[in-house]
């Protein structure tokens, strides 16, 4: 049987510390399929973000295996694209040159004109034309994010990672990308992992959502999101919805370990 594109099986993983191994990971289990797009929520601390760096081949786990198209992670992976809360824009260069920075690392078939045409492609799809040539500095913290996702998408790659991107801007702005993001991942199909801590967005960005335990994390429960067409932001204020939030939030106090009740069906 083949695997999912992405498939963590029964991952376990430590830190070390001064004062001894600190769990953070005990059996998770976690798996996307081609071009499907899931959501990781759960408790602060949890090991959210240990989890995107075993997926990108950033660390190996103690214990258990990580998959990626068929293959075992086990270093870095040029197919991995990833975006962060912070952008981290390099300021002495240019929008358009900050997008590029990935080709200068990774290997491309993609003449510098092809590539800069891709860059200018992407910048154009989320709202960015006729900013190339500015500076970080000149651009609104939405506007650096986007410009951030286009970084990570420049060389196609077949996974993306996003952790909590949208984390640290404002409701309005937050949302509009939220939109931007549906559209970028119809126009640049990708396998997707959204770490959040946000329940509207993994419902609205994602077709899995995946709530994780208290530390050390296992995968608690996992939720399938219907999809009927493009979703807009009304599809957050239908009853199904609702329901999808209160069964989330419901897992995360047992995550938090403030309800043992089972889940509402």
């Amino acid at each position: 049987m083949s695997r999912p594109l992405i498939d963590i099986a029964g991952v376990t993983h430590a830190y070390q510390t001064q004062t001894g191994p600190l769990p953070v990971l005990d059996g998770l289990d976690v798996s996307v399929p081609e071009g499907g797009f899931a959501a990781v929520v759960g408790p602060s601390g949890c090991g959210k973000s240990t989890l995107t760096k075993l997926v990108a081949g950033l660390m190996k786990p103690d214990h258990g295996e990580v998959w990626l198209h068929g293959e075992r992670v086990k270093g870095p992976r040029s197919t991995v694209g990833m975006a962060f809360q912070n952008p981290v824009l390099l300021e002495w260069r240019t929008i358009l040159k900050n997008v590029l920075l990935p080709l200068e690392i990774v290997p491309t078939k993609l003449s510098r004109q092809e590539a800069e045409d891709r860059a200018r492609h992407l910048l154009a799809l989320v709202g960015l034309e006729g900013f190339e040539e500015k500076r970080p500095s000149e651009l609104s913290g939405g506007m650096r994010q986007r410009a951030s996702l286009c970084r990570a998408l420049i060389h196609q790659p077949e996974v993306l990672i996003l952790d909590e991107p949208f984390g640290a801007l404002d409701a309005f702005t937050r949302e509009d990308l939220w939109q931007i993001m549906h559209k970028v991942k119809e126009e640049e199909p990708f396998t997707g992992v959204l770490i959040t801590h946000d329940l509207r967005e993994s419902i609205f960005l994602a077709d899995e959502v995946f709530v994780l335990s208290g530390r050390p994390a296992h995968t608690q429960f996992r939720m399938k999101v219907p999809s009927e067409g493009p979703r807009d932001l009304d599809h957050l204020y239908t009853p199904e919805a609702a329901e999808m939030l209160n069964t989330l939030r419901h897992q995360i106090e047992i995550a938090q370990g403030r309800s043992a009740e089972p889940a509402p069906a």
